[in-house]
């Protein structure tokens, strides 16, 4: 296997991982998108999402790292899909 496709394998366990704890929890979705809300009022930096990145650890059962240094590409992802869901719904007012 490359590097490449290793990469890719993990990846995609991360985001299996993840996504089975969304089916265990469904509430980790809204409360992830109710927190998304509030902060990115404030723009969406770096501090903003590291900022959402900590009370979605706090507050639920998903672990983002504080350090954004530190997240994995599936950390970065939902983080990106909440930013974007956030302004799509800013949009449609």
């Amino acid at each position: 296997m490359s590097g490449s496709e290793i990469q890719k394998t993990r990846i995609i366990n991360e985001l299996r991982d993840f996504i089975r704890k969304l089916l265990q929890d469904p509430k980790i979705l809204d409360q992830s998108l109710s927190i998304a809300r509030e902060q990115l009022v404030e723009g969406n930096s770096p501090a903003v999402m590291a900022r959402i990145a900590n009370e979605i650890s706090d507050t639920t059962s998903v672990h983002i790292p504080e350090d954004p240094a530190e997240h994995s590409e599936a950390d970065r992802l939902f983080l990106e899909l909440l930013r974007e869901v956030v302004q799509e719904e800013q949009a449609l007012y």
